[in-house]
């Protein structure tokens, strides 16, 4: 599974999360589950930079951390936090 790489020299602790993926979204990113180390102090805004969702966010992408649907993207993510992606729902 893909992991976010860490830099050389890093004094930052790196965590551990686990990023769930739906809908059109998962078949874009070719899976519905990625287990990612990211630098202490990631917010869920610098997740979706690095999985380059900017787009997908701006046309109504959802984040749920631990299962509760968050508004603020600049939220600090937490070692074990498990972070859903959720694209919006179309139909009729």
């Amino acid at each position: 599974m893909p992991q976010l790489v860490m830099g050389e020299g890093s004094k930052k602790k790196a965590i551990k999360l686990k990023i769930l993926v739906f809908g059109p979204l998962a078949e874009k990113m070719g899976t519905k589950e990625i287990e990612v180390a990211v630098h202490e102090g990631c917010t869920a805004s610098s997740l979706v930079e690095r999985f380059e969702l900017r787009d997908v966010l701006s046309s109504g992408l959802r984040i749920a951390i631990d299962g509760k649907i968050i508004d603020d993207q600049e939220i600090i993510l937490e070692d074990g936090n498990e972070v859903a992606l959720l694209p919006p729902v179309s139909g009729g």
